[in-house]
């Protein structure tokens, strides 16, 4: 019997260690499970937050494009205007007219042919003294420019020139991008800083703030950028954070005017021709004394509107100049010819005065054409 149950033991003994070996397999196997069931909620926690984060971003967008801008205005204007005013005083301060008239209507481009049919494209001419014929263009648009550049970026953008020696008798846009530095704004423009950054972090902007922001691409320094700020800021940080957006963001998802750009044209076909536009123009309007009168016209929706204002001797004199056309009638050029201050009580109307009086008119008339639009869409949903 001694033996029998000595030769029971060892049985015994090697199903206890079986069973210790089982145990700790099934720790480790619910350990496992505890970690997959744990990585499943974060996982489907994480996506609960991208969908929110989404349906947000959504909002926003839909927000943002109730209140945009789509469409554009362009005014074109010679640069000859120019040689009507005596002094050089007066050639800037008629500069500054005319870019306070263009930004109190919105208007998007300023175009300034040469009613000569010289070669302009540039700003980097001189200015040869009152009377000198070609070079009206070039200085019409640099002051153009120059009041467009918010105030903090001047400095780097505009060294001390001839042209802009006057420029402190113009009278400021005061337009919504040109920001103190204490106003808050989801958007603002800005310029590259030649500051090293760390490799994966973006390039420093000057905003005209109390502090930098950090972009979130590496550009070239020296370049005019438009930012959009985070909305939420570390208020503890050394600098903001914001990404780089494009030019006309404002306009189209914020509802902001953002100020215009200058183009120069060679000559009045140049205006159409050289758009910035892939589809160009849809929309073009002519002032003249000679067209139909503006009470009895109405505008039918566009996407990019040209208005297009004659110099001293009106648009005839443009026409003529140009070899590139062959049309003796300017109300061909236009899909609407219009006199756009009818029974007027002088002789002649100037250029800055045709400005106000014209974009007055047509304001009016570019609102009604996009409510109609509005209340349509409104309609069929």
């Amino acid at each position: 019997m001694s033996t029998d149950i000595a030769a029971k033991r060892p049985s015994v003994e090697s199903s206890q260690t079986v069973e210790r070996v089982d145990w700790k397999k099934r720790k480790s196997e619910i350990k496992e499970t505890q970690k997959q069931r744990k990585e499943e909620k974060l996982i489907k926690q994480l996506e609960k937050q991208k969908e929110i984060e989404a349906a947000e971003a959504a909002k926003s967008e839909q927000s943002h494009n109730k209140t945009g801008r789509a469409y554009t205005v362009s005014v074109a204007l010679p640069g000859s205007v120019l040689d009507n005013a005596q002094s050089t005083e007066l050639r800037t301060y008629l500069a500054g007219q005319i870019a306070r008239a263009c930004v109190v209507f919105c208007v998007d481009e300023i175009i300034v042919f040469d009613e000569q049919g010289e070669d302009v494209k540039s700003v980097e001419g001189e200015f040869k003294g009152v009377g000198k014929k070609g070079q009206a263009c070039i200085q019409l648009a640099r002051i153009l420019q120059y009041l467009e550049c918010p105030q903090y970026l001047r400095k780097w953008f505009f060294p001390k020139h001839q042209d802009l020696q006057y420029a402190g008798l113009l009278n400021p846009l005061d337009s919504p991008h040109h920001m103190r530095i204490d106003d808050e704004s989801e958007y603002r423009e800005g310029i590259v800083l030649d500051r090293p950054t760390k490799q994966g972090k973006g390039s420093l902007v000057n905003c005209g703030m109390r502090k930098d922001v950090r972009i979130d691409k590496q550009l070239q320094s020296g370049l005019r950028v438009t930012v959009q700020l985070h909305k939420s800021q570390n208020p503890e940080s050394k600098i903001y954070k914001g990404k780089v957006v494009a030019p006309h963001l404002p306009r189209t998802e914020g509802g902001l005017y953002w100020g215009y750009s200058v183009r120069l044209a060679s000559c009045l076909s140049a205006v159409f021709t050289e758009s910035p536009y892939k589809e160009g123009y849809d929309m073009t309007i002519g002032t003249s004394e000679r067209g139909s009168n503006i009470d009895q016209t109405t505008l039918a929706p566009f996407k990019h509107l040209l208005v297009i204002f004659g110099g001293l001797q009106g648009l005839e004199a443009s026409l003529d100049s140009d070899q590139n056309l062959e049309v003796n009638d300017p109300s061909v050029l236009f899909d609407l010819y219009l006199n756009t201050c009818p029974s007027q009580g002088s002789r002649t109307i100037r250029t800055e005065e045709a400005i106000l009086v014209s974009m007055a008119g047509l304001r009016p008339k570019i609102t009604a054409a996009f409510a109609d639009v509005s209340s349509g869409s409104k309609n069929t949903k």
